[in-house]
């Protein structure tokens, strides 16, 4: 709720008004960076998450390109040996 403050210098002359607030601004303000504050915390876990995430499937990736090379050599190789 506001409050008012009336100030007259004389009667008849300049008429003053001040509006003080209650302080709700400053708290709607501190609400919402707290909430920037948070939802900021967890994009970030969430990205860090992702990358962990697609490290694992590129190292799992490199994982089955080695074993097909090596499956693929040996199968050259055999193909090479002279048959009995």
């Amino acid at each position: 709720m506001a409050d008012y403050k009336t100030t007259e210098t004389q009667p008849g002359g300049t008429t003053i008004i001040e509006r003080k607030g209650s302080g709700g601004t400053i708290l709607i303000a501190i609400v919402l960076l707290f909430a920037i504050l948070v939802g900021g915390y967890f994009l970030m876990t969430q990205q860090g998450s992702q990358m962990k995430r697609d490290a694992a499937i590129a190292g799992a990736a490199d994982s089955v390109s080695s074993a097909a090379s090596k499956v693929g050599d040996a199968a050259k190789t055999a193909s090479e040996q002279p048959q009995q």
